[in-house]
């Protein structure tokens, strides 16, 4: 009965502040998309940037919504002892735990499905806002200067794009000489021909590849910091509610 009790007790102080990081999201993601532009003054230009990509106040809404139904059904169902409720909480925690394996599986296997889906997404994007949009420019820019590579498949990605229009050149990184990296300009078709510079995805897939040893190191000890006690509070979380659906009359 005290071993009950005490299950009982941290199963609810648990969810109580499941609940509240749910308040705290849902109220941010609300303030993100009714009032964005305070939130870009207080935050900066970095979150402008990732605004630019992602719509940050409904993802926190989605999230806190989560979060607070999750805390809510938590708290209820072992304060009232409501085996419904704590079915409930169970059956969501399932849900997402099957979800976070599938889509881990998924990056794993479907590399190569995800290359064209990416290549449908961001070539387009390449061709309508390289050279226009500053910040999607200098993002491209950083990541070919870092990785020495050139768009995301090749060179031809900038055919069209305003830069291509304004300059009748490729990025100089297109160009950029192999053994040492010098950028050659102007980067006309016929030495970006000649060059060959791979494109950001196969570079960063070929880097992966030749570091896999220390990769694989970093991932283990990232997997075991972050993600395994991540995953192994949703199975207790999913026991916790068990146990107690279990026993109660």
């Amino acid at each position: 009965m005290q071993c009950f009790s005490f299950i009982k007790t941290m199963m609810i102080l648990f969810n109580f502040l499941i609940f509240l990081c749910g308040v705290a999201l849902l109220a941010v993601g609300i303030w993100v998309s009714t009032d964005g532009s305070s939130f870009l003054k207080i935050f900066g230009p970095l979150s402008s940037s990732a605004t630019q990509f992602v719509n940050v106040g409904y993802f926190l809404i989605a999230a806190g919504a989560v979060l607070f139904a999750l805390g809510f059904l938590g708290c209820y169902g072992a304060q009232t002892e409501n085996k419904c409720a704590l079915m409930m909480f169970f059956l969501i925690l399932l849900l997402i735990f099957i979800a976070e394996v599938a889509a881990a599986v998924v990056a794993l296997v479907y590399t190569t499905m995800a290359e064209h889906f990416l290549t449908l997404l961001v070539v387009p994007a390449i061709k309508q806002d390289y050279g226009t949009q500053k910040d999607f420019t200098q993002v491209w820019n950083t990541t070919m200067e870092g990785l020495k590579c050139c768009g995301f498949n090749n060179y031809t990605d900038f055919e069209g794009s305003p830069y291509f229009m304004k300059n009748h050149t490729f990025p100089p990184y297109c160009c950029a000489d192999n053994g040492n990296g010098t950028v050659v300009e102007p980067c006309t078709e016929e030495k970006a021909k000649d060059k060959t510079v791979q494109g950001c995805f196969s570079q960063l897939l070929y880097d992966i590849r030749t570091n896999a040893a220390t990769v694989g190191g970093v991932a283990a000890g990232i997997g075991g910091l972050e993600l395994c006690p991540f995953l192994s509070h949703q199975l207790a979380a999913m026991i916790v509610s068990m146990y107690l659906y279990c026993n109660l009359k």
